[in-house]
Formats: C-alpha cells, structure tokens, sequence
C-alpha cells in the first residue's frame, strides 16, 4: 500500500471535492485556490476551516473584506464559526479620512514589518491547523519587485508548514495579477471558473497524490459549495449475473429469445408516438412483481402524464411509486449539468439498488441539461451502468412517421448491446405499429418484425409478419398467398 493511500487526510469541506483529491488534502501543506472575482473561493476556504475539530483552532487571514462582512456572509450560508479566528489585515474605515497613503515610501517599507508582526503573533499564539489567507495576491503589493515577493511568499509558506498549518491560498487572477510563481511554490494547485452556463472546478496539481483529473461541475447556493466530480466508469464494477429479464409478454419475449439480459444497453427506437416510453415501462413492472426498483428519467413528458398513460393500459405504475419500486424524475430543462445528473443516477443505483434506468429520450437529454460534449457523458454514464449490473433503456425518437427508415440518428448506436425499433405501418388505409429487433449482441433474436398494439390490456404483441413485405418502408404490400406459401 501506498504512503499516500495510509496517510491521513484533511477534509475540505466542499461535498464532492474531497472525492475528486483522492480523499482530501494531504495535511502540512499549502494549496492555492485561484479564480476570478465571485467563483467561490472565499467560501471555499470557509469550508476548509469550518472542518478544524473542537480540539483545534482555524485562522482566517483577511487583506481586503471587512471581518464584519465575512462573518455576515458565513452566517448568511449557515457556517459555524465557533473556532475560527480572524485576522483582519485590510484597511480599516478610517484610512481615507486619516489620509494614509504615502507620497515619498514605498507600501513594501512602510508595512510590510506591521503585517508579518501580526500574523507572527496571531500563529503563535493561536497555534492554527487550518490557515486560510484571502487573498495572497494582495501580498504582491507589499513587495518592491518580483524577486522579493517570491522569496517573502516562499518564506512565508515554509513558516506555516513548520508551525503545523495546513495552508489554503486564495488567489485573485486576472490579466494583470498572473500568479504562476505562486503555482510553483504551492503543492497543490485548484482552479475555479465561472462560465456562461456552468461553474467549474479542476485540479491542476496535487504532489503526493493522485486526483481525478479534468473539469468538474461545481455549484454555488445557500448552503455553500458543492462539486460533482467528472464520471470515470472503469473506477466502479459490481459483480452480477447477466439473466435473462422477462417483459411478461410472451409475443414479445419470443421476439427477442427470452427478454432483455441484466446489465446491457438497449436503445429503444423509433418515431413519436409508437409506444417506446411503454415498451420500456412493460420492463419496470414485472421487475417490480420481483421486488426490484426502477428509475424513469423524463425531459419531456411529466410525471402526471405517464402515470395517467400508463393507468390507462393497466400498467399499475402509481402502486409502483408508492411502494418504491418505481421512482419517475420529471428533469427540469437546463436545471443539470452532466456531472449533476451522473450524481443523481449514482445515488439511484448505489443507494436505492436500483436495476433498470430509463433515459426518456436521448434527444431530450442533450436539449435539456447544460454543457458540451453530451455524447461522451452519455457514453460515460451508459458504460458505469453497465459495470454496476444496471439494465439501460435508452428512449430514442426520430424524426418522421414513415419510410426513411434510421437506427438512431444520434451517433450512439455503437453503445448499443441491443437496439429495438418501431415503426408506423400504413396498411389499407389504417396507422398500426410493428417492432423488431435489430441488433443482439448476447443472444440471437427472432428476425422477423411483428404487430405492436397498446389496448386498454396492456401491451398485445401479434404473430410475425410473415406476409407483408417492404415494412420498412412503412407502406408495405400484402405478399400473394401464393407465394407465401412458397
């Protein structure tokens, strides 16, 4: 085992970010948080800090907001600052009015002794843990040259190590205030971005220990900072047997040699209206007559409307919820990041068991949650909840009623273990719907299409459609009995 891995670690306070440092920070050492004005790093630190034990003591060092309007802000966000000590180092009110400037000496001979004085006296007397300095970049004020303030700054982190402090940096960045020196004195290094759609998070260095590299969600709210760490797959696996699971529909089982196996990703395809939502749903409801839970994300259809669909063709979907073998999760559109998301299906499968995932429909899911790069997040959740023994169910709506017959048109068939389509079917006049089976990749399937109709009953699957030809065009023709026969 690794030294890193037995080595104990410093919580930082911010849900999700101690995941993504492998566990925390490594303690005696000081780490720079950067970022540009209102990204989170004050609160950030006040995270930090709020994690000292009663038995210890946590310093905040102020150089530019108030003490007052610090504290005012903390309990704003329900911070407990019973062991945090302040040491206010900026201006005070009356500087202006005093006329406190100076026209001859330079800030760095003037101050620069009155401030080191006061943060020696403050360690030494408090003997803190947990320092958090906001900002460092006002230090660079104090000294006369780019040399100088490298070896104060140097200097200046080394005294805390030695006094036992875990040290957290912020650090103001800007056109104009670059802090790549303080990058290379630092041991770890932690950026935060606000962007137009999205906050993120990312560590750029962190000696001693591995990290969960890339670009993290991260939200700022009434309770603080949260971080939703990238989705890695290969890191979670739960062992399963791949059974067989059943719809309950003998037609449709027979189509499809048995039913769907356990842990695969089956895209259910095909135009609006032709029964995807319900073909998936059938699924969820004999896995609750085994006792399993089921989740239906939906980005366009309410939570109402499929109960009342579903009520209707005698699938019992509101005794599912309320025995919690059905949970149904109306996404808000643009509400999520990718990583959100990930964390709310995460806590579905890890903490609710739960064995089938609907995604109602992929097109709804890239209009409806925030970021780049979708299909990579699609792909990344599909494959975690394949290693963790989930059955996916992909919802995918394409465009048109007939003919032009398309798989997907969304790039994911690649993902596919299975991939089910449906089509309206124009015959004498009159719309009905057929289902076939494309794609199987661990058992074989029946390679005939059949009639799909959703009654009153339920789902009603007919025999193959051994006399039609040119299905997929959606306008078939009747074959002669002659030459069926043949």
């Amino acid at each position: 085992m690794t030294k890193t891995m037995t080595q104990k670690r410093l919580s930082t306070g911010v849900a999700g970010l101690d995941t993504v440092l492998s566990g925390g920070l490594i303690p005696n050492q000081a780490y720079l948080i950067r970022g540009k004005t209102g990204t989170g790093k004050t609160t950030s630190g006040l995270h930090f800090l709020t994690q000292t034990s009663s038995e210890e003591t946590a310093l905040f060092i102020t150089l530019g907001e108030a003490e007052a309007k610090i504290r005012h802000n903390a309990e704003n966000l329900g911070f407990d600052l019973t062991n945090i000590h302040f040491l206010d180092l900026g201006p005070s009110a009356d500087f202006f009015a005093a006329d406190k400037s100076y026209d001859i000496f330079s800030p760095a001979d003037v101050e620069r002794g009155s401030i080191t004085e006061q943060i020696v006296q403050s360690v030494q007397t408090l003997k803190p843990k947990r320092v958090f300095i906001d900002s460092i970049t006002q230090f660079r004020y104090l000294a006369r040259n780019s040399y100088q303030f490298h070896q104060q700054m140097l200097s200046f982190i080394r005294y805390l190590i030695d006094e036992g402090a875990t040290t957290l940096l912020g650090s103001e960045i800007g056109n104009l205030t670059p802090d790549d020196d303080l990058q290379f004195l630092s041991d770890g290094i932690i950026t935060l971005q606000a962007l137009d759609d999205r906050r993120t998070i990312q560590v750029d260095k962190f000696r001693g220990s591995s990290f969960i590299e890339g670009t993290h969600s991260l939200r700022l709210d009434d309770d603080g900072m949260c971080v939703f760490p990238q989705l890695k797959p290969d890191k979670f696996r739960r062992s399963f047997e791949p059974t067989i699971i059943s719809s309950g529909v003998p037609a449709l089982d027979e189509l499809m040699h048995g039913g769907l196996e356990r842990g695969t990703i089956t895209i259910i395809t095909g135009p609006t209206g032709v029964g995807k939502t319900t073909f998936g749903i059938q699924f969820m409801k004999e896995a609750a007559g085994r006792g399993e839970r089921s989740v239906v994300y939906t980005f366009e259809e309410s939570e109402a409307s499929i109960l009342h669909r579903c009520e209707a063709i005698n699938i019992p979907v509101k005794a599912m919820v309320e025995q919690g073998t059905l949970n149904i999760d109306a996404v808000e559109a643009l509400a999520l990041t990718p990583e959100e998301f990930v964390q709310a299906v995460r806590q579905e499968v890890e903490n609710q068991n739960t064995r089938i995932v609907m995604l109602d429909s992929i097109s709804g899911y890239r209009l409806s949650i925030r970021g780049d790069n979708l299909v990579n997040h699609i792909h990344a959740l599909c494959r975690y909840l394949q290693n963790m023994g989930v059955t996916t169910l992909l919802v995918n709506e394409i465009e048109g009623v007939t003919g032009d017959f398309k798989v997907t048109g969304q790039g994911l068939s690649y993902l596919a273990d299975n991939i089910v389509f449906f089509r309206h079917l124009e015959i004498r006049g009159e719309l009905r719907k057929a289902i076939g089976v494309l794609k199987k990749r661990l058992s074989n399937f029946e390679h005939t299409l059949r009639e799909f109709e959703i009654t009153r009953y339920g789902i009603k699957v007919g025999p193959p459609l051994s006399n039609l030809r040119n299905i997929l065009s959606g306008v078939p023709e009747q074959i002669p009995p002659s030459s069926h026969s043949e």
